[in-house]
């Protein structure tokens, strides 16, 4: 059985993406630029600098300053938390605490620095992630797609990449963890089709966190 877990955040322990894709169009609108949220569903895990970059790039053929970089990414973070709570994706909590009766370590790994959210992993998900094994977006220079921050998180746990295994909801994320080496688990929680998550080389793709959730207990039998 794998030793430790490496778990991203949006869109697997919290319902988050659709106001997080809200957000960052609403963001865009303000300042001139025409986005659709379906396009921020495949930069999750993306820093949020790297996601303004693409997009300025794109659409005003040159790079965000570092200030801008940050001022917008601030404003996109106030718009998140404007709009209200956000749950729990539908039985997380199940799939969390399965790993922690069969020993599964755990370490969050995710491109957020979304402090609303991460501040509440205690609250709901106790015991779950202790302070020391979370890797955010502050932690990394290199969001996903690149494999630093799950390389980081096999740091944190001190494993080899065979002795873990990634769950992620994101293709950039998928692709990030099997950058990394990782046998890497894809649960499709929003619009993205399978597909993408095959192109990215995902080991298993479960259709909702409630099938990955009942399929847990005899999966780690296996890998």
């Amino acid at each position: 059985m794998k030793k430790f877990a490496l778990i991203d955040m949006d869109g697997v322990l919290y319902d988050s993406m659709p106001y997080h894709t809200l957000a960052w169009q609403q963001m865009m609108t303000e300042i001139g630029i025409s986005t659709s949220r379906e396009e921020f569903y495949l930069y999750e895990g993306m820093t949020g600098k790297a996601t303004i970059d693409l997009i300025f790039q794109r659409e005003l053929s040159r790079h965000a300053s570092d200030e801008e970089a940050s001022r917008l990414y601030r404003r996109k973070a106030d718009l998140f938390v404007e709009m209200g709570r956000k749950e729990r994706m539908r039985d997380a909590d199940r799939m969390i605490h399965t790993l922690m009766e069969a020993g599964v370590g755990r370490v969050l790994v995710t491109g957020s620095a979304q402090n609303s959210l991460i501040s509440r992993l205690n609250e709901d998900y106790p015991g779950a992630f202790s302070e020391d094994m979370r890797v955010t977006a502050l932690d990394v220079k290199h969001g996903k797609p690149d494999p630093e921050p799950y390389l980081r998180g096999l740091d944190k746990a001190g494993v080899t990449a065979d002795e873990a295994f990634v769950i992620e909801n994101a293709p950039l994320g998928v692709r990030a963890g099997k950058n990394a080496g990782i046998f890497t688990i894809a649960v499709t929680t929003g619009p993205i089709p399978r597909e993408a998550f095959e192109q990215e080389g995902a080991d298993l793709i479960f259709p909702s966190m409630s099938a990955f959730a009942d399929a847990l207990p005899d999966l780690l039998k296996q890998i």
